[in-house]
C-alpha cells in the first residue's frame, strides 16, 4: 500500500512538473511578417484619420475610439481585426459614414492605447467594455438604429456578441472574413502564417480554467506575423484576450438562436481562411443568412479596396433599408 501511495505521489510530482514546464517555457514564437497583410495598406490614405476620444469603462479605465459622424438615422460599431488599433479599417469607416451612418471605431483593451498592450483583466472584459461605450453612443444617438460590424478576429468577437445577452444592444450583425475558434474547417493551416500558437499552453491554461484555477491566464499564447514598421501593432496577445477577442465554441448555436438580421462577407482570395466554407457552415444554422464572396478580394482587400468596401457597404444598405410590401 505504501508503495503505491508513494507511485502516485511520484506521478504526482511528474504531472505537475511537466505541467508547470510547459507553462514556463512554451511560450509563441513570432512568426515571419507576413507581406499579404500589411503591403494592402501601402497605398491607404491615413491622412484624414480621425483624433482619438476616449470614454470610460465600469473599471474607470480610459479606453479610446474615432468616431465619423454623420446626421442620419443609424449608428455603427466597427470592430477591428486581431492586433489592430483601429487604424487598419478607417477606409471601410468612411465608406459607412458616406453610407448615412455615424461610425465609432472602438480601440479593444489590449490594443493601441487601451489598457495593457495584448492583454485584459479577465475573459468576458472585451464585451463590458462594448456595453459601456454603447452606452455613451446612445447619449449621443438616443433613437439611432444600431449595428455591429466586426472583420476577422472582430467578426468573431461579433459571434461572441450575439450569444450573450448583450445582442439586444443591436438591431443588426455583419461579420466581414469573420476568425472562428481553432479547428474550425474554415481556417487555413497557420492561419495563412499569420499566427503562431503555443498549442501546449493553451491546452494546460484551458484545462486549468475548467478547474476554475485562472491565475496564469495573463501569459502570452499568440503572436502574430506583424511587421516592424507598423509601430500601431500588438503583436503577443494573452491567453484571455485570446480566447476573449474572437467567436465562442458554440457559435453556429447562438447564430441559430439569433433572430435579428445579419449577414456574412469574405473575400474569394482569402489568405487566412478558406472561404468557399463560410457558406455549408453557417447556413446549415441559419438558412436565411445571405453570404457573400467577393471574387479576387484577399483578407486585408474585404476593408481596403474598393471592391470590399463595396460589397460591405452594399450588405449594410441593404440589411439597413425599409422593408417593403
Amino acid at each position: 500500500m505504501r508503495r503505491v501511495f508513494w507511485a502516485l505521489a511520484g506521478l504526482i510530482v511528474v504531472v505537475l512538473g511537466a505541467l508547470g514546464g510547459v507553462l514556463a517555457f512554451d511560450a509563441p514564437v513570432k512568426p515571419t511578417p507576413l507581406a499579404s497583410v500589411s503591403d494592402p495598406f501601402a497605398n491607404v490614405d491615413f491622412s484624414d484619420l480621425p483624433g482619438l476620444q476616449t470614454y470610460s469603462a465600469r473599471d474607470s479605465a480610459t479606453l479610446g475610439y474615432r468616431a465619423y459622424e454623420s446626421g442620419g438615422a443609424q449608428a455603427v460599431v466597427l470592430i477591428h481585426g486581431s492586433s489592430d488599433d483601429g487604424a487598419g479599417i478607417h477606409p471601410l469607416a468612411k465608406a459607412l459614414r458616406d453610407a448615412g451612418a455615424s461610425v465609432y471605431v472602438p480601440v479593444l483593451r489590449g490594443h493601441g492605447n487601451s489598457g495593457r498592450v495584448g492583454d485584459i483583466d479577465y475573459i468576458g472584459q472585451l464585451e463590458d467594455d462594448l456595453a459601456d461605450f454603447v452606452a455613451v453612443l446612445r447619449r449621443l444617438h438616443p433613437n439611432a438604429s444600431l449595428s455591429l460590424i466586426g472583420f476577422s478576429s472582430g467578426g468573431g468577437f461579433v459571434l461572441r456578441v450575439m450569444s450573450t445577452a448583450d445582442e439586444k444592444l443591436f438591431n443588426r450583425f455583419i461579420m466581414i472574413s469573420p476568425a472562428l475558434p481553432p479547428g474550425t474547417p474554415t481556417i487555413r493551416p497557420n492561419t495563412g502564417g499569420w499566427v503562431s500558437v503555443a498549442k501546449p499552453r493553451i491546452v494546460v491554461l484551458a484545462i486549468l480554467n475548467r478547474l476554475d484555477i485562472d491565475w496564469f491566464n495573463g501569459l502570452p499564447v499568440v503572436a502574430f506575423a506583424t511587421s516592424p514598421k507598423a509601430q500601431n501593432l500588438t503583436s503577443v496577445y494573452s491567453f484571455r484576450l485570446a480566447v476573449d477577442f474572437g467567436a465562442p465554441r458554440d457559435y453556429l448555436a447562438a447564430l441559430g438562436q439569433s433572430t435579428k438580421p445579419a449577414a456574412l462577407l469574405v473575400g474569394g482570395a482569402d489568405e487566412l481562411f478558406f472561404s468557399e466554407r463560410f457558406a455549408p457552415l453557417f447556413q446549415a444554422a441559419r438558412p436565411d443568412l445571405p453570404v457573400t464572396i467577393v471574387p479576387g478580394i484577399g483578407h486585408i482587400g474585404m476593408t481596403v479596396t474598393p471592391e470590399g468596401i463595396a460589397a460591405v457597404r452594399k450588405s449594410f444598405l441593404d440589411l439597413t433599408a425599409p422593408a417593403t410590401g
